[in-house]
């Protein structure tokens, strides 16, 4: 049987959420709210929350008064996602590299670092020409990603983490196209080990990757409270596009 890409794998393991409990579901909500203030986005309008894991950033557009549809490859964590659906808010597992069959969005936001996961940047391109084909014309795209330069530069090589009873042991590179983050660990006399790989894509990449799948880019922000992006220092690269 073929491999899983790491990220299939990973991001459905319990571990992976054990390690990351201590996301900040308050903070993401208030980036959510920045973002349908900035965007003027309308009650009923049709947005898809792509890479949405457990539904988190899903479940508050939705309260904003938008149609939600939350994607993920992850089936586990779409099957947490599906018991907050309603009408105007549904949850379906697919890769991000294709289309979804017959919808169309206002908006596709692509939040927390949930792009650059493949080894090829053909992928990439694959993403985003499937995201330009399900938006209407005139529609946006926002990415929420790393600020790859800051992480480069600050990169903690070694770290451990206690969550749960766990010990994480941490240790990060960059191999100058990828930051890789190795997490190894034991669970009931097993041993495990899982690699992220993201690619430290910058914002003037993104700019050209844009550009060349039919993007205009609007605006770049540097962290959830949509501050001005700095290359050196900003938390987040934050991009608002549009299609052409």
């Amino acid at each position: 049987m073929e491999n899983k890409e790491w990220f299939a794998e990973w991001f459905d393991s319990p571990f992976y959420h054990r390690l990351y409990s201590n996301r900040d579901d308050n903070e993401a909500k208030r980036f959510v709210e920045h973002l349908v203030n900035y965007l003027d986005l309308q009650p009923g309008q049709q947005v898809l929350d792509l890479a949405c894991g457990k539904g988190r950033h899903s479940i508050t557009l939705n309260a904003c008064g938008m149609d939600v549809i939350g994607a993920d490859l992850a089936p586990k964590s779409i099957a947490d996602a599906a018991e907050h659906s309603n009408e105007s808010l549904s949850f379906v597992v697919h890769d991000m590299r294709e289309v979804i069959s017959g919808k169309h969005f206002d908006v596709v936001m692509n939040l927390f670092t949930s792009f650059g996961y493949f080894d090829s940047t053909e992928d990439n391109k694959r993403v985003l020409n499937s995201i330009h084909d399900m938006l209407h014309p005139n529609g946006i795209l926002v990415i929420d990603f790393m600020n790859a330069i800051r992480i480069i530069n600050t990169l903690v090589r070694e770290e451990i983490k206690h969550v749960e009873g766990t010990t994480f042991q941490i240790s990060r590179r960059y191999d100058g196209t990828h930051i890789f983050k190795d997490i190894q660990f034991s669970d009931s006399g097993k041993a495990f080990h899982f690699t992220e790989r993201v690619q430290a894509i910058t914002d003037q990449d993104f700019s050209t990757l844009l550009e060349a799948c039919g993007f205009e880019l609007i605006r770049t922000f540097g962290d959830f409270d949509l501050n001005p992006f700095l290359a050196e220092s900003s938390d987040r690269l934050i991009l608002i596009a549009r299609k052409r």
